[in-house]
């Protein structure tokens, strides 16, 4: 058997786990569903405002920005697994599997007595946290038809800008009224009743394998390389320059190793692997290839907006870190607005194209007009660029997910989720070196010779005392800023073009019109076996077609 017709049909092996929800058990779902998004983005954003009293308390000021590597690397090498996961053992167990982690982890971040302890439970907490955002997307696949997967993924969506908002003012909140160990003390009750609320009210259909049989299925070859790959290329492309030189050994061999990993990883894929985590076949899909790519680059220049735009307010406008929250709000406020009104619009029209094409257009319009900034714009122009990009990525985080599964078969649509959020994270990962070493190159040049120390300190201002900031510096530290934005122009102006490859075939692949006739000729049959001899005409009426379902949908299960 050739081996794409072997991997087609082990996919098809898997137990099917679209059971599509009555609107009454939608509605619970998507509360615990939402909730726990929340939660966790609240956990990943909000640690950003209280890093540096974490560093003062643990006296980890030179490393503290490991706290966030360590969880975007964990987040990011675990993310193919999840999509094949949850496929061989199940959404709903793997759900609560991530879910437990992260509780599990956020406690033990508050009992943490020194950095390495921090950083080891940050990784963990990437881990669970990849793996909500993950399974919270592959879930609304199965719960809900295609044709109405823009409106339910909006919704979700809203809840990435939500937690972007809440998850500052309340770190912050918290750590000055009582300790920065409170806010993950918070946070893992608040995992742990949502996974009870999720063991008891999410679906699952049982597996019809074994769990030893499950287990045989997993690609383990395939996780090792890639796991070995991943960590080995993203320690030194998220270190080099600043925890490591370029040119050391150690960074070297972590890179050739890192290299030659993923290069077998690719190999096992293609030529090894039952199911493999990344089917190499989806490439062959060109809308596929490009969305993915466009995953990539959106990613890093996202990740770029969130850490650089904060730093830009806080240090060539000196703001408070509570007046760069509020300034910096329209972006993820509208973010979280215009996500839930695109997925309606998908929903109604079953047209996602424009809605991409929009989004884009409107994101590198925004970038573009971040190169106005200087150190005296005024706080409601420099809103307006913020406000832009919120519109542009409201209209594509979600949207392209739900084109990705339109472009994808049903038994894929899992894999392609993961790995889709693969490369977003990747690529953030890749956008944070690429744009820190930016920041780091034109601060050592903009910086006068007096204070060229100073461009080791590329996150924070030191003091100054009494007699403040020279201007010199501040101007220094703009011209690092500008040097980032106009960074990310180019990059998201690609996905832009991008869109000339990516053609809107609607809601309804060749997989689900060929499901809905045989589900349409399968009530005929049953139809006509179940009129009385002698009658003419169906119940529906002489020579009518059975009451068409939603497309894509299979037969309501009672859960």
């Amino acid at each position: 058997m050739p081996r794409q017709a072997a991997i087609t049909k082990a996919e098809r092996s898997l137990h099917d786990q679209v059971n599509i929800l009555p609107r009454g058990q939608l509605i619970i779902v998507f509360s615990i569903l939402s909730v726990t998004l929340l939660i966790n983005f609240i956990d990943q954003n909000g640690i950003s405002t209280t890093l540096p009293v974490i560093a003062a308390d643990l006296d980890a000021r030179a490393t503290i920005s490991w706290a966030g590597t360590a969880s975007l690397l964990a987040n990011t090498t675990f993310q193919m697994l999840y999509g094949r996961l949850s496929d061989i053992f199940g959404r709903k167990t793997v759900f609560l599997a991530a879910i437990a982690l992260l509780s599990v982890a956020d406690l033990l971040c508050g009992l943490s007595q020194n950095a390495a302890m921090f950083y080891a439970f940050r990784a963990v907490a990437g881990i669970g946290g990849g793996g909500l955002v993950n399974l919270t997307s592959i879930i609304v696949s199965d719960v809900v038809t295609l044709e109405q997967r823009g409106r339910y993924q909006g919704i979700i969506g809203s809840m990435i800008g939500l937690g972007n908002v809440v998850g500052p003012f309340l770190a912050a909140a918290i750590s000055t009224r009582t300790t920065w160990r409170a806010f993950f003390w918070m946070l893992a009750p608040c995992g742990a009743v949502t996974f009870v609320l999720s063991y008891l009210y999410l679906p699952s259909k049982p597996r019809t394998a074994s769990f030893s049989e499950s287990v045989t299925k997993v690609d383990w070859l395939g996780t090792l390389t890639s796991s070995i790959g991943i960590v080995f290329l993203l320690i030194p492309i998220s270190g080099g320059g600043s925890y490591f030189a370029w040119d050391s050994p150690m960074v070297i061999s972590m890179l050739a190793i890192g290299t030659l990993s993923l290069i077998l990883f690719i190999i096992i894929e293609w030529r090894v692997a039952k199911l493999p985590m990344m089917p190499v076949e989806i490439y062959k899909n060109p809308v596929v290839a490009v969305m993915l790519t466009q995953s990539m680059i959106l990613g890093s220049v996202y990740q770029a907006i969130l850490y650089y735009v904060p730093l830009y307010l806080q240090n060539a406008h000196q703001f408070s870190m509570i007046t760069s929250a509020l300034i910096y709000m329209p972006l993820v406020g509208l973010q979280a607005a215009i996500s839930v009104c695109s997925g309606f619009y998908i929903s109604h029209f079953k047209r996602y194209g424009e809605v991409i094409w929009v989004g884009f257009a409107m994101w590198t319009l925004g970038a573009g007009l971040t190169l106005l900034y200087d150190r005296h714009t005024p706080i409601g122009i420099i809103i307006i660029p913020l406000a832009t990009m919120g519109i542009g990525v409201g209209c594509i985080f979600q949207p392209t997910l739900v084109a990705l599964q339109a472009h994808s078969p049903k038994s894929r649509r899992a894999v392609i989720i993961s790995n889709r959020n693969f490369y977003r994270c990747a690529g953030g990962a890749c956008g944070l070196a690429i744009s820190a070493a930016a920041l780091q190159a034109r601060l050592r040049t903009a910086l006068p010779a007096e204070y060229a120390y100073l461009a080791d300190s590329t996150y924070s201002l030191p003091e100054f005392g009494s007699e403040g900031i020279p201007e010199s510096v501040l101007d220094a530290y703009m011209a690092a800023s500008h040097a980032v934005f106009i960074l990310q122009v180019p990059l998201i102006g690609l996905c832009l073009l991008g869109m000339v490859f990516i053609r809107d075939r609607g809601l309804e692949t060749a997989e689900d019109k060929t499901s809905q006739q045989q589900q349409d000729a399968a009530l005929v049959a049953r139809d006509e076996a179940a009129r009385p001899e002698g009658t003419v005409g169906a119940s529906n009426g002489v020579g009518e077609k059975p009451a068409r379902r939603d497309s894509g949908a299979d037969p309501v299960t009672k859960v």
